[in-house]
């Protein structure tokens, strides 16, 4: 999902979201376009050393790791979100393939926290165009320049959002 231009929440304000899971007991996603400046062994005690970037997730749990991944059943426990792109999955294995070189960072995204909504809350919030759902694929998800991966995004999409990708977050910076 990709918010909406004019969306001013300081968790989605220009976001893209991918949903994990989505069903009657609610909605969890990652942000997938928010990086920190930290690698995930710097971050982690006991991590093995690995030159991958921790992201946010979202305002829930910020404590907590989670991970998405191409690994697939290679990780026992992981959790099947499209074809090729998994998420979870166990943690002490997934220490191990990283240890042993098995796992490469375009594989791999850590986040801390995740994005949540209650029970319908995001059918609410699409059709009020919070948000606008799109179809991702492992470039998107795993993309090399998350910084711009909204306004790319919205550049994509049709003539009304592709003009709002070149304006500032902010409408006085104009």
């Amino acid at each position: 999902m990709v918010s909406n231009p004019f969306l001013n929440d300081p968790y989605f304000k220009r976001s893209v979201v991918l949903l994990a899971d989505h069903d009657e007991e609610g909605s969890l996603g990652f942000i997938l376009n928010k990086p920190t400046n930290v690698k995930i062994a710097d971050a982690v005690e006991g991590f093995p050393d690995f030159n991958s970037l921790l992201y946010l997730g979202g305002p829930v749990e910020k404590e907590d790791l989670y991970y998405i991944h191409t690994l697939g059943e290679e990780l026992s426990g992981s959790k099947k979100i499209t074809d090729d792109i998994y998420w979870g999955g166990n943690y002490e294995q997934l220490k191990l393939l990283v240890d042993i070189g098995k796992i490469q960072p375009h594989m791999i995204r850590f986040f801390v926290g995740y994005a949540g909504w209650e029970p319908f809350k995001i059918e609410k919030e699409v059709k009020e165009k919070i948000w606008m759902p799109q179809a991702f694929n492992r470039e998107i998800i795993f993309s090399k320049d998350p910084n711009n991966l909204w306004s790319k995004i919205i550049k994509s999409m049709d003539k009304e959002y592709a003009t709002m990708a070149n304006c500032p977050e902010d409408p006085q910076w104009n």
